[in-house]
């Protein structure tokens, strides 16, 4: 008999022009260790070159509630312990970040600690409507990671983001959609459905452009108009340029949908 603790952490599987990457250990609330933080990272290497999205969702009643405190309590360096952990996971956001593709998320019922930054990493993410968001951090005295206060800051903003951190607080869907951490709200018993109908109609999208104006969105909140003019110049010629770009002009002028799955 396999024991919880020789299950896989993450599974993968594709669906169609979806890669899709699920945390699957619900038992403990998919709470992130070394072995998971490895899994997942390996699972974002390994998306096949011909799918067109990601699509990550956790097994169980909670999404993910941030880092398994347990094995910080079992560790002989806690300092040494959770800050490689802490290196593993920020590799796992860096890979989230720099996808080549779209990245969906659906999640439910609790996002918690290190997972809010992963949330805050996602391309789009559907929320179901009794979801709670915690940084949870000041609970056990700790200070963020994960990108947690920089997917918080963003979001929020520095007032509501210390607020929230400072006190221990705790985000509805309802506020996180509000403030812009998730996109979408929908009923509890749809999210996966919605996230996977959402992650299929992306990869039907022009994902190469989707890329470009990911990369344009996040970097507007730092630089200047006149950057961010210069930049929207260069990555429109591109988009322009490529097969993408040309399919969706060809098919506008004849008046017929675009076909970019074919448009290599």
């Amino acid at each position: 008999m396999t024991g919880a603790q020789d299950r896989p952490r993450v599974l993968t599987e594709t669906d169609g022009e979806v890669w899709r990457i699920t945390l699957a250990r619900p038992e403990a609330g998919n709470a992130l260790d070394p072995a998971t933080a490895r899994q997942l990272a390996a699972a974002f290497r390994e998306r096949p070159e011909a799918t067109r999205t990601v699509l990550l969702l956790g097994n169980g009643e909670r999404f993910c509630v941030g880092g398994d405190v347990h094995t910080f309590a079992g560790a002989a360096d806690p300092g040494a312990f959770v800050g490689q952990l802490a290196h593993d996971w920020h590799e796992v956001i860096r890979l989230v970040l720099q996808c080549p593709v779209p990245v969906v998320a659906g999640v439910q019922g609790a996002v918690a600690g290190a997972a809010v930054g992963l949330v805050g990493a996602c391309d789009l993410v559907v929320c179901a409507r009794s979801t709670k968001i915690r940084p949870a951090y000041g609970a056990i005295g700790l200070s963020p990671d994960g990108g947690t206060s920089w997917a918080l800051t963003r979001a929020l903003g520095a007032p509501r983001a210390l607020d929230l951190m400072l006190t221990n607080g705790v985000l509805t869907a309802a506020e996180a959609h509000l403030f812009g951490l998730v996109g979408r709200l929908v009923e509890d018993d749809e999210v996966h459905e919605s996230a996977v109908a959402l992650a299929h109609q992306v990869a039907a999208g022009p994902v190469r452009a989707m890329v470009r104006t990911r990369a344009l969105v996040r970097k507007a909140a730092t630089r200047t108009l006149d950057e961010q003019l210069d930049d929207e110049a260069r990555l429109i010629a591109e988009s322009a340029a490529d097969p993408e770009g040309r399919e969706g002009v060809r098919a506008f002028v004849e008046k017929r949908t675009p076909d970019f799955r074919g448009a290599r």
